[in-house]
């Protein structure tokens, strides 16, 4: 085993500091089950330092003109575009990216969200007038203030990104608290953010755990916005803490995205929809896990899904391919396993994968590709987040139909459909009780906020409306239009 990398400091006021009381957790390599590093996981005190020095910095930040702002992200992305190859690989260790995803993937929806928030900052317009009707009234957005961002281990970068970035280009100060689980990206991002030259204070890093850094972050009377990325449970949480203290909350959460296949699909249509649901292993909140199948149609997409099913191959995160990797640890896989299992026992057919380690595995959170067809709502695998790559597949007879199933759950994070009929499309993109619709394998184009409804949170993360998040409006009257 290689020498384990030392990863205890935090990122505090402009410099990287020692945890005020030493504990130590490790960061597992999923793929070997190695420790590969050791972080500290922060208490009170380290949580109310990082408060501070941004609280500090705050009103400096805030004054500073959108163009100097501007100039520090457009330098923080030319940092990380150079230590790609670095971010990769700590992506990869940490969370069992394989390394070719990590790096065009899981590295570049980092520089693409930074690329995307530069060119929508440019035009952005602070001070803006309500209406001809009202010349003299004006609406300006203006900083929050001092925002906890609390990340989650299966996108690190997407979500590092979508949080800092606006948050700093708005005016606001920041305490990044990571996943335990996979903070080494986080901390290359910290790096990254050093060598780019922000104020001290402005941006801060402390790792930690939920239950305690998120908790003391929720819960901090200095600080006037949480921005949450995780499960709804832990959504829930936050909510509550955060309740006493009146500060805004911002939460992406949980998915259990329907996908609506019906007879005239596109022929890539389900294995489209398959391969997306095992892309990154299943550990995205917008894959479309449930895939609703029109009847006519429906013995011939089963057997697409376990044709692609069976045809993914699962390998080792350092490996260069179209693998899969591991789940990102042991709590994981188990939880995946017993859903599995849960969707045998209550009658799913299992028409691929399975529970156990794949074939030739014997360590490694590794995990199946797995198929369930005949699948109804009613069972535990339709309702509950797997997280993992595992397809469920549920017959319809109508467009009616297909709606009530697809809107029969918790969530509302994305809805997929595939059909050639642009009136249906467009109909069904209204009836879908979602955040976002994507229809026909066509991605939402650069800019579009990512969020969703109910149960998934309503956050809207990306672009102008991801800019927006993190300010505050005000409403003014009698702007003098001459001035």
């Amino acid at each position: 085993m290689t020498e384990l990398a030392d990863k205890r400091k935090f990122y505090i006021n402009g410099k990287w500091v020692d945890p005020k009381k030493p504990n130590d957790f490790d960061v597992i390599d999923p793929s070997t089950e190695e420790v590969i590093a050791v972080i500290s996981i922060g208490d009170q005190a380290d949580t109310d330092a990082a408060v501070a020095a941004a609280k500090a910095a705050f009103p400096a930040w805030a004054a500073t003109p959108p163009e100097e702002r501007l100039k520090h992200v457009e330098k923080i992305l030319e940092v990380y575009q150079r230590r790609a190859p670095d971010m990769a690989k700590a992506i990869s260790s940490e969370m069992g990216a394989p390394s070719d995803m990590a790096l065009s993937d899981q590295t570049g929806v980092g520089a693409s969200h930074i690329k995307t928030f530069i060119d929508n900052f440019r035009d952005f317009e602070f001070v803006r007038p309500l209406g001809p009707h009202a010349p003299t009234t004006m609406i300006s957005w203006e900083p929050v203030g001092v925002v906890g961002l609390i990340t989650p281990w299966n996108w690190p970068m997407n979500q590092v990104t979508l949080k800092v970035i606006p948050a700093l280009l708005a005016g606001d100060t920041v305490v990044l608290k990571p996943s335990e689980i996979a903070p080494l990206s986080s901390i290359v991002w910290t790096e990254i953010i050093d060598e780019a030259g922000l104020p001290a204070g402005v941006y801060n890093m402390v790792n930690g755990d939920g239950v305690g850094v998120g908790t003391q972050l929720s819960v901090h009377p200095d600080v006037d916005m949480i921005s949450f990325t995780g499960s709804t449970r832990a959504g829930i949480a936050i909510t509550k803490a955060a309740a006493d203290t009146v500060k805004k909350v911002v939460l992406e959460l949980g998915g259990k995205g329907a996908n609506l296949v019906f007879a005239d699909a596109d022929p890539k249509a389900v294995e489209r929809g398959t391969r997306h649901v095992f892309h990154n292993t299943g550990q995205s909140c917008n894959a479309p896990t449930r895939m609703l199948v029109e009847r006519s149609f429906y013995d011939q997409a089963v057997e697409t899904a376990k044709r692609v099913a069976e045809s993914t191959q699962v390998g080792l995160a350092e490996q260069s391919g179209r693998h899969i990797g591991p789940v990102v640890s042991k709590l994981q896989w188990d939880k995946i396993q017993e859903l599995i299992q849960k969707g045998i026992d209550e009658g799913a057919r299992l028409v691929a994968g399975g529970t156990g380690l794949p074939e030739g595995v014997n360590r490694g959170y590794f995990v199946r590709p797995t198929v369930f067809a005949d699948v109804n709502n009613d069972m535990t695998i339709a309702k509950q987040e797997i997280f993992g790559p595992v397809l469920s597949i549920i017959p319809f007879d109508s467009e009616e139909e297909a709606v009530e199933i697809a809107n029969d759950t918790i969530y509302g994070l994305t809805n997929y459909v595939q059909t050639q009929d642009g009136a249906r499309r467009n109909r069904l993109a209204r009836q879908l009780r979602a955040g976002m619709v994507e229809m026909n394998g066509e991605g939402r184009g650069r800019g579009a906020a990512f969020g969703g409804v109910k149960a998934s949170g309503r956050a809207r993360e990306g672009g102008i409306m991801g800019i927006e998040e993190f300010m505050d409006s005000k409403a003014i009257s009698g702007w003098s239009v001459d001035s």
